[in-house]
């Protein structure tokens, strides 16, 4: 058994479900995509769910959005994550990417559902946070320049929060 999340956008016009096996929201993502595209204090964050449970209502109001990245040698290429986004009100909904087809991941700021407290949280693209942000570090969080070795499945399994 998962848990069922239900979330929306901001102005109403899409609605959807979702099951998570994995709803703790404890990733933040500092790197510019997710901080332009869906962050409120300088960073965004995901939680996963299973592609097949997806359920979406008003999908006329959807659009994708599929970032360029840029890198520092200047070659640049479409990132293959399609951030979904109500037209309307521009609220960030989720990502899907093919490179996880069974996979999609919502935005929890996107969420209606109560979601659970996380333990402690993964602070991750450290590396491309604002000069403006400072990242509120808790006790037994952890901190990465980039991506984190560990899933988010094998997050949450670690530490018995993953939902059967």
């Amino acid at each position: 058994m998962s848990m069922p999340l239900q979330g929306s956008c901001r102005c109403g016009a899409v609605t959807f479900t979702v099951d998570s096996h994995t709803p703790y929201p404890y990733q933040l993502c500092y790197c510019s995509i997710c901080r332009k595209t869906a962050g409120g204090g300088g960073f965004a964050i995901n939680i996963m769910g299973t592609a097949a449970s997806l359920r979406v209502q008003g999908s006329d109001a959807l659009r994708v959005y599929q970032a360029e990245i840029r890198q520092e040698d200047g070659h640049c290429e479409t990132s293959t994550g399609r951030r979904h986004f109500c037209f309307r009100c521009a609220s960030a909904l989720w990502l899907f990417d093919p490179s996880w087809p069974d996979l999609v991941h919502p935005f929890a700021s996107a969420i209606d559902t109560d979601l659970p407290r996380p333990p402690e949280k993964v602070h991750l693209m450290l590396r491309y946070k604002a000069g403006w942000v400072e990242p509120q570090i808790g006790p037994g969080d952890r901190c990465f320049d980039e991506y984190p070795e560990q899933s988010i499945e094998d997050w949450h399994r670690q530490r018995g929060l993953w939902i059967d």
